[in-house]
C-alpha cells in the first residue's frame, strides 16, 4: 500500500523539497501552507506530474485552536485515498527571527514558541488518532541547538524543546510502532530569515567557513535525507537527533 505523508509548510523551502523527494520515492503527499496557496498548488502539480497523488490544505501551525478543524479537513481529504489514516508526519513549518537575548521581545518569543514548539506539540497530539500504527514522525530542529551563533538564542531554545519532545514521543508511541526522530539542518540557502544565508555573500561565507565540506547547504541536501528516513530501510532509527549540516563546527 502506498504511504501517505503530511508535510507542513511545504509550499516552499525545505518543506517543498521534502515533499518532492517523498514523491520521487513513490509516496503520496499532503502539503500544508499558511498563505502561499498558489505555491502550494504548484508543488501539488509537480507531484502529480510524477504520477503520485497529492493535495494541499491550509494550516496555521501557530493557531492551536484551529487544529481540531484541520484534523477534520484531513480526515475528509484522506477519503480521496479510501483511507482513514496517513503514515508519515513531517513537522517542518516554521519561521526565523534573529535577535540577541537582550533585544528579543515578548511578541517575538511567543511567536517562536507558538509556531515551533506549542504548534508541533499540539498538532501532533491532534493528528495522532489519524496517524497509522507503524508510522513515522520527523520533527525539524536546527544545528543551532548544538552550536551557538549570536542572535538565535530564542529560536534555538524552542528547537531544543522540540528535540526533547521527539524523544518522549518516541517512547510513548513505541507501543504503536511509531518511530519519531529529529532532523537538524545546518545553514541552508532558502528564504529563511528573508533569504539571508542565500542572498548575503558575507553571511554565506561565514557559515561556509564553519562547515567541514566548505559550503552551506541547499534544500537538496535535506529533502532526500528526510524522505530516506521515512523509508522502510530506516525503520529501526528511533528517538534520534540527526544533524545534516555538512560537518558544521566540528
Amino acid at each position: 500500500m502506498t504511504k501517505i505523508a503530511l508535510v507542513t509548510g511545504a509550499s516552499r523551502g525545505l518543506g517543498r523539497n521534502t515533499a518532492l523527494h517523498i514523491a520521487r520515492r513513490g509516496g503520496d503527499v499532503i502539503v500544508t501552507y499558511q498563505s502561499r496557496a498558489q505555491e502550494a498548488e504548484a508543488v501539488v502539480g509537480e507531484i502529480r506530474a510524477m504520477g503520485r497523488r497529492a493535495l494541499a490544505l491550509r494550516l496555521d501551525v501557530g493557531d492551536v485552536a484551529g487544529f481540531p478543524l484541520f484534523a477534520e479537513h484531513l480526515r475528509a481529504a484522506l477519503g480521496e485515498w479510501g483511507r482513514s489514516s496517513f503514515d508519515h508526519l513531517v513537522n517542518n513549518a516554521g519561521h526565523g527571527d534573529m535577535a540577541s537575548i537582550e533585544e528579543t521581545t515578548v511578541a517575538q518569543f511567543d511567536r517562536l514558541v507558538d509556531v515551533h514548539f506549542k504548534g508541533v506539540f499540539f498538532l501532533t497530539q491532534a493528528l495522532l488518532p489519524l496517524l497509522a500504527n507503524g508510522g513515522r514522525i520527523v520533527n525539524l530542529s536546527s544545528g543551532l541547538t548544538r552550536v551557538s551563533y549570536p542572535g538565535f538564542g530564542a529560536y534555538a531554545a524552542v528547537k531544543g524543546a522540540v528535540e526533547v519532545l521527539s524523544v518522549y514521543l518516541a517512547r510513548e508511541l513505541g507501543a504503536r510502532g511509531i518511530a519519531v526522530n529529529t532532523v537538524a539542518p545546518g545553514a541552508i540557502e532558502t528564504d529563511f530569515l528573508g533569504g539571508a544565508v542565500r542572498d548575503m555573500p558575507d553571511l554565506n561565507a561565514v557559515f561556509a567557513g564553519m562547515t567541514a565540506l566548505g559550503r552551506v547547504g541547499v534544500p537538496d541536501d535535506i529533502g532526500p535525507m528526510i524522505a530516506g528516513l521515512l523509508g522502510e530501510d530506516n525503520r529501526w532509527i528511533n528517538g534520534q537527533r540527526i544533524e545534516v549540516s555538512g560537518g558544521q563546527t566540528i
